[in-house]
């Protein structure tokens, strides 16, 4: 006596195949009589994280937003952060000043918002009035007179030494002579110069007596020359210290107003005390290098010479002046040189030159007080940049210098700025995998990026969660300058969104595509001239998109409907079953069937993946096959060993196969190739199978659907085919409208099925069968069938094995 047979399956009516939005259940006309959103939707966890993360303020609690790219976090976590941002006021003004004790390493300023460019322009003026009060000085009657006097004061003595030692040679009758190579002393006979011929004359005594004289006052004469560069040192001094009273006169009226002005800020006065000690060293260089600039136009160079008055600017790298609130940035182009700052080079006469006029900010500069938005691969595919933003981070402080000299991989001279201090709160935006990887393989990155806002792909479908979309839908529209939907259409887009997510009771958040979705509607809106977008305008829009993407679909229909590629859609066959697969090209899924065959020989108990034998077989798609073996040898190999050789294989497959959708099929094809039970042609089936035999879901239902009605509407509906699918994955079903019609219609089936028995029977009409009280199957049942095939084969090897190796066979 059999016990009872399975529960049979009920094929689902067309209802329960989709879950249909009712354009009655919203309460407006068009989407142009809601409010925009407030806050981001379907998105509770990540929301949280990120005000978490914005709020607080202890170190390393940087936001990495992960999920997936079309989820728009960029947007959303833009939205979360500017919301805080307005509430906290600008930062400081970020600048830099000449260092005038070393000009490579140019001094930092961090002033209130808006004194950066209040101190830039005051510096300016005093340049100016600088520029003016030097020339009106140098040029004063009473600096040239004091000049005059002190250099005829030096002549003077000069001269006066001369002439009393020239009185002194006049007695010794000697006269000094100034000649062009100096002077010289000459003997005299009376008032005139002794001539050659006399002074040859003269006795040798005499002659002596004169060299004697003339020796002696020559060293008198080079004593007194020697006292000339020493004098001359002294009138420059004398000059130098003229001219810096000159200067101080000119340049420290015009610096205590200033110093008054900022007498709050310490660092400016340092620098004013700085500028007027070296005006007054240069002050010479600096009258002498105006001059020459009123002469001819001056060439660009590296301001820092003792003579350029560009030295003594204010260099405002980050101004805040206009600014109401902390600043939110994002960065399109995350370079080391455009997140760090740099410092710019001028070519002057063949040489490279620079100066602190020249440092340019970087986004960390911009951002510095506020919040700085990144995404994670471009700042990973970026030479440097990721090691110089941990650093920046870890540092607290923002040093501008070039990548390679950062990693010490050049020394030449150029600037080394002085470090300033770094404030900012950095989120990342990136994928889950980047996320994941970057926790694992970088320690650096737990200790820096402490919360993780991961955004999901999905949201609830409740009424108040579609009420929600619509103002959604509303937002987005209005962003875009998109015309009104209505009703219809915001309801068709809802089902949609279902359907992108696979899950009928769940709606995608990943706005960008929803957001394309708009747009194409609104553009066939225009084509057909009207004024609202409605229910019609969405379909054609999701239509004409597939129609865009599926050349490589109809090119593989094409192929099976003129039997190029095997697909039975009637008729029966020992196994050989109808599998389902999805493909994904780009944006674009769809499902397509295959063919799945097993054959079964006398063997030692092993079901061979011919997939996994040439390596097109993935490892998750071995794991299924493997599961076949624990079914069988659980159900029918419990008392005795298998005695089969059995092979599976996707008929036609030239690529790689994976994944453990298949597995069902495979093990409805072995156990008809075991039984010699025909299967329905006319049916296709997808779902995974574990030990025991229950049928798991799986992915993609609606695509596979969908593929296998496709072939069969080409040929031809019958009314008997249909697919078998997972009962786990109703919830899931959102298909086309034409299936739908064709299940109405009773022209094609959607089985749910919960476990093998349930397939195996509609595949082959027959019952599975339950053991009885002795152990034993019902006869002609599948179950019957196939226990006698094993015991046949079990008997059959025993023939063929020797007596030793039978044994050990009967000991399993």
């Amino acid at each position: 006596m059999s016990g009872p047979s399975p529960t049979p399956v009920e094929r689902l009516d067309a209802e329960s195949l989709c879950r249909r939005c009712d354009p009655e259940v919203f309460d407006f006309e068009t989407t142009e009589e809601l409010d925009d959103m407030s806050d981001v939707i379907g998105q509770p966890r990540a929301s949280e994280a990120v005000r978490f993360g914005i709020g607080i303020r202890g170190e390393g609690f940087h936001i990495f937003a992960l999920g997936p790219e079309d989820t728009d976090k960029r947007s959303l976590v833009r939205h979360f952060v500017e919301s805080r941002a307005v509430g906290e006021p600008p930062p400081f003004d970020l600048c830099y000043v000449n260092n005038f004790t070393e000009s490579d390493r140019p001094r930092a300023l961090s002033l209130p918002p808006g004194t950066g460019r209040t101190l830039s322009t005051d510096m300016e003026g005093f340049l100016d009035e600088l520029k003016a009060g030097l020339q009106a000085a140098f040029e004063s009657d009473e600096y040239q007179g004091r000049i005059q006097a002190v250099k005829e004061e030096a002549g003077q003595e000069h001269q006066e030494a001369l002439d009393e030692l020239a009185e002194r040679a006049k007695v010794q009758d000697l006269k000094l002579v100034r000649t062009p190579l100096g002077f010289v002393f000459a003997p005299m006979k009376g008032d005139e110069v002794l001539p050659p011929d006399e002074l040859d004359e003269l006795t040798d005594e005499a002659k002596e007596n004169l060299e004697k004289t003339i020796q002696g006052m020559q060293e008198e004469l080079q004593h007194i020359l020697r006292r000339i560069p020493r004098r001359q040192r002294e009138v420059r001094e004398i000059l130098r210290e003229l001219h810096r009273e000159m200067a101080r006169f000119a340049v420290r009226d015009l610096l205590e107003e200033l110093r008054t002005r900022y007498s709050d800020f310490p660092d400016v006065t340092d620098f004013f005390d700085a500028v007027e000690q070296d005006v007054v060293e240069n002050v010479r260089e600096l009258v002498e290098s105006e001059a020459e600039a009123s002469a001819q136009a001056p060439a660009p160079g590296a301001a820092g010479g003792p003579g350029d008055l560009g030295r003594y600017q204010v260099n405002v790298l980050v101004d805040h002046s206009e600014s109401e609130h902390a600043p939110v940035l994002y960065e399109e182009n995350p370079t080391f040189q455009n997140l760090l700052g740099r410092v710019e080079y001028l070519s002057l006469l063949g040489a490279l030159v620079t100066d602190f006029t020249m440092i340019k900010p970087g986004a960390l500069h911009r951002a510095n007080g506020g919040y700085l938005m990144l995404d994670a691969r471009q700042v990973l595919l970026q030479p440097f940049v990721w090691e110089g933003l941990k650093r920046a981070l870890q540092s607290g402080e923002l040093r501008v210098e070039s990548p390679a000299s950062a990693l010490g991989l050049v020394s030449t001279v150029s600037l080394e700025p002085e470090p300033m201090p770094l404030d900012v709160k950095v989120v990342l935006l990136g994928g889950r995998l980047l996320y994941y990887l970057l926790s694992s393989l970088d320690p650096d990155f737990p200790e820096l990026f402490k919360v993780a806002a991961d955004f999901a792909d999905e949201m609830d479908r409740e009424p108040e969660n579609e009420a929600l979309y619509a103002r959604l839908l509303a937002t987005l529209a209005r962003r875009d300058g998109l015309r009104p939907f209505d009703r219809s259409a915001v309801a068709r887009v809802i089902e949609r969104s279902a359907r992108l997510v696979g899950d009928a009771a769940k709606l995608s958040v990943r706005t960008r595509g929803v957001r394309d979705l708009l747009n194409e509607a609104d553009y066939w809106a225009a084509e057909n001239g009207a004024d609202v977008v409605s229910g019609s305008h969405v379909s054609k829009a999701i239509e004409r998109s597939i129609y865009r993407s599926d050349r490589v679909r109809e090119q593989m229909q094409e192929q099976i409907l003129r039997d190029t590629i095997y697909i039975d859609t009637d008729g029966a066959a020992v196994g050989q079953i109808n599998g389902l697969s999805v493909l994904q090209l780009g944006s674009f899924a769809f499902g397509r069937p295959s063919r799945i065959t097993a054959r079964v020989q006398l063997g030692g108990g092993h079901v061979i993946d011919i997939e996994r034998e040439v390596e097109l077989g993935g490892p998750i798609h071995s794991k299924g096959v493997f599961i076949l073996s624990g079914f069988l040898g659980g159900r029918y190999g419990v008392d005795r060993p298998l005695a089969l050789s059995a092979s599976l294989v996707f008929e036609q497959s030239y690529g790689g196969v994976d994944g453990d959708s298949a597995s069902s099929a495979e093990l409805y094809a072995l156990l008809s190739a075991i039984a010699g039970l025909p299967l329905s042609q006319s049916l296709s089936v997808t779902g995974s199978v574990n030990q025991h035999g229950q049928v798991q879901p799986i992915g993609g239902v609606n695509e596979k659907i969908e593929g296998f009605f496709d072939v069969c509407r080409a040929r031809g509906l019958t009314g008997e085919q249909g697919v078998l699918i997972p009962a786990s994955n109703v919830k899931h079903l959102m298909v086309r409208e034409d299936v739908r019609e064709a299940v109405a219609n009773g022209q094609f089936h959607i089985y749910p099925v919960e476990t093998v028995d349930q397939g195996m029977e509609i595949l082959t009409g027959r019952l599975m069968g339950e053991r009885d009280e002795g152990g034993q199957y019902p006869e002609e049942t599948v179950n019957f069938l196939v226990e006698g095939r094993l015991l046949e084969l079990a008997e059959k090897r025993k023939e063929y094995a020797g007596p030793a190796e039978g044994l050990d066979d009967s000991q399993g």
